[in-house]
């Protein structure tokens, strides 16, 4: 078994406890809450007490709290993540129809954030201290302090309300909605494959705006760490050897430094998707995107005890695959990696 195999399932067992933890300790948290889930999913109407008793013993949570950890833990590890207490439909189905539409908008925002952070960050760092430097780190503190919600907002009131030149919210209009039929669930995807330009046009105008307010704010980061790496490589020696050399300065950095630095901001592009995935849950509030993240908006609200917890480990798995997929790309860009 090579090193890098071995490294993989090392990294996916561990992941196996991570999990454990977690759903334990969502699970004492949503017990411990004051509330009754039977009676929010009831809207909080007056009913019979014998009703709330046979609600409470449909949705087992008439059993003790233990009896009911051993039951749903035994679940997660067969695949079964139960059904939502609000719809009565499995958890899984629900996020696996949602999780092409995160999916779709984390590619855009990180897209964005990678050409704004990454750009940004070299720009700056290849002219480190003069105006163009200060503006660009300024900009990077602006983007990182900015609230996501607040800039959401700001995005749709300017660009849609005021000189309406893309969709305010939603993820299709209203015309191309009657008359577009999704195969994979990804839109842009399903745009192509059908040669639909006027849908590929819409569905493209309506990610533009979650896709910036998501992308932008991840762009603070991203662009320090690009020209704080930056700058540690192009003072090193055989960047010095290279322009004593007579190269020009453009074949300095794309050649000899650029790759060098990319080993912390693979690492930080990885971590974004932790990141995003926070960010995801007021973007798709603000923009009212059918996602993962106001899937688990609508669960909390409701006090669907399953769907939280089953949208909690989906995410974490999903970060877990996200992070060692970095991982082992550090071994591609950077040689002198091995695992």
């Amino acid at each position: 078994m090579s090193g890098l195999l071995r490294y993989a399932l090392q990294r996916l067992a561990l992941t196996v406890p991570m999990i454990l933890i977690l759903l334990t300790v969502i699970f004492l948290i949503l017990r411990v809450l004051p509330g009754d889930p039977v009676s929010a999913m009831l809207g909080g109407r007056p009913v019979p007490p014998e009703v709330l008793q046979s609600y409470r013993v449909k949705m087992g949570v008439d059993k003790p709290i233990p009896a009911q950890y051993v039951t749903y833990i035994g679940g997660v590890f067969r695949g079964d993540f139960g059904s939502s207490m609000r719809t009565s439909t499995p958890v899984l189905r629900e996020l696996f129809s949602r999780f092409p539409a995160t999916i779709e908008l984390a590619i855009f925002g990180l897209l964005v954030a990678g050409i704004l952070g990454f750009s940004t960050g070299i720009i700056a760092a290849t002219r480190a201290d003069r105006p163009i430097d200060h503006g660009i780190r300024i900009f990077h503190i602006a983007s990182f302090a900015m609230p996501l919600f607040w800039l959401g907002l700001m995005f749709q009131v300017f660009f849609a309300v005021k000189l309406g030149w893309l969709p305010v919210a939603g993820r299709l209009g209203g015309d191309v909605a009657f008359t577009f039929q999704p195969v994979t669930g990804f839109y842009v995807l399903d745009a192509i494959i059908r040669w639909d330009g006027q849908s590929l046009a819409d569905i493209v105008l309506h990610l533009i705006l979650p896709a910036l307010t998501l992308g932008i704010a991840m762009t603070g980061l991203l662009g320090r760490m690009s020209r704080a790496s930056m700058l540690e490589v192009l003072g090193q020696d055989y960047v010095t050897t290279a322009r004593a050399k007579g190269l020009r300065e453009r074949l300095v950095v794309t050649r000899h430094a650029l790759r060098n630095a990319l080993i912390p901001i693979i690492t930080v592009f990885g971590l974004e998707f932790a990141v995003l995935m926070g960010g995801a849950v007021l973007t798709e509030t603000v923009f009212s995107w059918p996602g993962i993240a106001s899937y688990l908006m609508r669960a909390i609200n409701a006090r669907d005890y399953t769907a939280i917890q089953g949208s909690v480990v989906f995410i974490a798995l999903f970060i877990s695959v996200i992070n060692l997929i970095v991982d082992l790309l550090y071994s591609a860009v950077d040689p002198r990696v091995r695992y």
